[in-house]
């Protein structure tokens, strides 16, 4: 562990980090300074303490909203992979046979066809004649 002595809001502080976590605690540091200026910057508080408060909620909020848009991408990701699935199954899927009954009626309507086609020929034959 690594005493690092920072400032926030004018005001000294020695903080204990693990090593190698230099970095993120300065940056951390950082954003918290910003965060307080701005809230005694606004003119509306002046109590560090206050300030403190404000800044920390304010902060709690951004990390509730970040989580809650990590919340939503998850389930939206989570909904396409899963849609990717069904449409992966539905690919792959035979074919469906036609059923007997639907073979038939099939065939019903092409002779049916067949027989309209025959009629109109012969309706046609008899038409035939020289202009």
């Amino acid at each position: 562990m690594k005493q690092i002595e920072v400032q926030i809001l004018q005001q000294s502080y020695v903080l204990t980090c693990p090593d190698g976590q230099e970095e993120r605690l300065i940056e951390a540091v950082r954003r918290v300074d910003m965060a307080m200026t701005r809230i005694r910057d606004s003119g509306k508080v002046r109590s560090r303490e206050r300030v403190a408060v404000l800044a920390a909620l304010n902060m709690a909020f951004d990390v509730l909203d970040r989580d809650a848009q990590h919340a939503e991408l998850a389930t939206a990701q989570a909904e396409m992979q899963s849609l990717r699935d069904e449409a992966a199954a539905l690919s792959a899927r035979k074919p469906l046979e036609p059923t007997a009954e639907e073979l038939a009626e099939l065939h019903r309507q092409q002779a049916v066809a067949e027989e309209l086609l025959q009629r109109l020929d012969k309706a046609l034959e008899g038409d035939s004649r020289p202009s």
